[in-house]
């Protein structure tokens, strides 16, 4: 754990250095507030304390960031030749992806702690929906495992940071738009089943209110695939 740790401390610490997590931070927040509060139609022409809009923009926004934010982990590590110096110093192929995954998560949580103003701002001109709220926090966190997972496996099958992003962003909009769509456009059994890999499916369900154990099960999982690929695609680089 120390060694996952270590790894995620440097990565983000390379994000602050080089001026891209505070690019991120305030393009996420620009894009967010602009819509929630500026051009969304839940809080002021409704006028419901509600953080509905919040939470859909922000799962587009985060779906084009974080492949953003994984693109360069292990290609650039691959590009500059620096990955096998990496995994000489007593780090496994498994805590290098964990915590170039881990420091993925830190970062947009970052960013997700700093829309705190949003909940006080709202929590002052209504009844905020407390549930809901936490809930909408919660699918996220868990869409953004999911999709860095499905970033770190993108970046490690390649050194080239621009085919990493194309390459995730590619996999990701199976699970945020053409399973939903064919789900929309399929009856029965295949309906079924491509509702049930739709992610954005299992984040409206979380983000309404309803936590059900399917869709903790089916984030849990897409994150622990994306990993384990991740990590099989680094230790077969020598075959």
């Amino acid at each position: 754990m120390k060694s996952i740790w270590i790894i995620a401390k440097r990565e983000l610490k390379v994000f602050f250095d080089s001026l891209i997590a505070y690019v991120m931070l305030v393009l996420f927040l620009g894009f967010s507030g602009f819509f929630t509060w500026l051009y969304g139609n839940d809080i002021f022409l409704i006028g419901q304390a509600s953080l509905r809009t919040f939470f859909g923009v922000a799962s587009w926004t985060l779906f084009f960031f974080i492949p953003a934010i994984t693109m360069k982990m292990i290609a650039e590590e691959k590009n500059a030749g620096t990955l096998e110096l990496v995994l000489t110093k007593s780090i496994s192929d498994r805590q290098l992806v964990y915590g170039k995954f881990l420091a993925s998560v830190l970062l947009v949580s970052i960013a997700l702690l700093s829309t705190l103003p949003y909940i006080i701002t709202l929590s002052s001109i209504g009844n905020l929906d407390n549930g809901g709220t936490i809930c909408g926090y919660l699918s996220l966190i868990l869409m953004t495992c999911a999709y860095s997972a499905i970033g770190i496996y993108s970046s490690s099958i390649t050194n080239n940071q621009i085919v990493a992003f194309m390459t995730a962003l590619f996999i990701s909009l199976f699970f945020h738009i053409i399973f939903d769509v064919l789900a929309v456009n399929f009856t029965g059994f295949l309906g079924q089943i491509f509702d049930s890999l739709s992610l954005q499916s299992h984040y409206d369900s979380i983000s309404r209110g309803v936590v059900d154990s399917k869709d903790l099960v089916y984030f849990i999982s897409l994150t622990i695939l994306g990993l384990f690929l991740a990590e099989t695609s680094l230790s077969n680089r020598h075959k």
